[in-house]
């Protein structure tokens, strides 16, 4: 009988247990359905608020890009022109071409300078904006050091051979006789280096350059005298020993060969 009892509570607790077992199992499939469900909703929210931050953020840009592009406070009041004196401040405006009221970053500075630059009389050009609202030219001039008599008139040459102008040369400027005196001209080139090369006690005598070929290059005194110098090189010795040498009398003096000079 006994027995027969322990079976029988047995047989009777097992469903039990199993009722247990199945109730837990649907709770953590649920609570694993729920924490899923949170997840999916928070990486929703996650991406919403990373969109949002997007536009934000585009709208700022295009915003920025507007007030640059359109708004007038950045629009081009002013133009400053520096370094200018023989050249017209006019002149370089038109050639800028560069209207009032443009705004500042849709001015081309590159292309600007280029325009400015074509006027011959410039040796550069520089074109800055200058926010908020000023585009400023700075230009650097030609200086006439030479000039050459052509059928059309005098032609100034600055130190770089450049015929820049056909004016009147100003006073200092040399007269200079070679025979093709046009930049890239290899014994032009070298008769304003030796001119370039003077000292001042020389310089301010100088009248005229001659140079026929690159090793025959003399200077021409306001007084008639000469100064053989033959080619560039050592013109600095050469310079020295023509300062003592035109302490001498004479009308002409040579240094070519700078340690055996002579003159006649």
């Amino acid at each position: 009988m006994t027995r027969r009892s322990d079976r029988d509570r047995t047989s009777r607790s097992e469903p039990v247990a199993e009722q247990g077992n199945s109730s837990s199992s649907v709770t953590d499939r649920q609570a694993r359905a729920q924490a899923r469900e949170e997840e999916r909703a928070r990486v929703k929210r996650s991406r919403r608020r990373a969109a949002l931050a997007v536009v934000a953020v585009v709208a700022v840009i295009v915003g920025s890009a507007a007030l640059v592009y359109f708004t007038p406070l950045l629009s081009v009041r002013t133009i400053s022109v520096v370094g200018a004196s023989s050249v017209s401040e006019q002149e370089i405006l038109d050639r800028l071409e560069v209207p009032s009221g443009l705004p500042l970053v849709r001015v081309d500075a590159a292309a600007a300078a280029q325009r400015v630059a074509s006027i011959p009389e410039l040796a550069s050009v520089r074109v800055q904006r200058k926010y908020p609202s000023t585009v400023q030219v700075t230009v650097e001039e030609r200086v006439p050091v030479a000039f050459v008599d052509f059928p059309d008139g005098t032609h100034l040459l600055d130190a770089t051979g450049v015929d820049f102008a056909v004016a009147p040369p100003p006073p200092g400027v040399v007269r200079l006789v070679t025979d093709n005196p046009v930049f890239g001209d290899p014994v032009t080139k070298d008769a304003l280096a030796v001119l370039d090369s003077l000292p001042p006690l020389i310089r301010g005598q100088v009248g005229e350059v001659r140079a026929s070929t690159l090793s025959d290059i003399s200077i021409l005194l306001l007084d008639g005298r000469t100064v053989v110098w033959g080619n560039k090189d050592n013109s600095e010795r050469k310079g020295a020993v023509a300062i003592a040498l035109l302490s001498q009398p004479g009308q002409i003096f040579d240094v070519s060969s700078p340690d055996l000079p002579t003159t006649k």
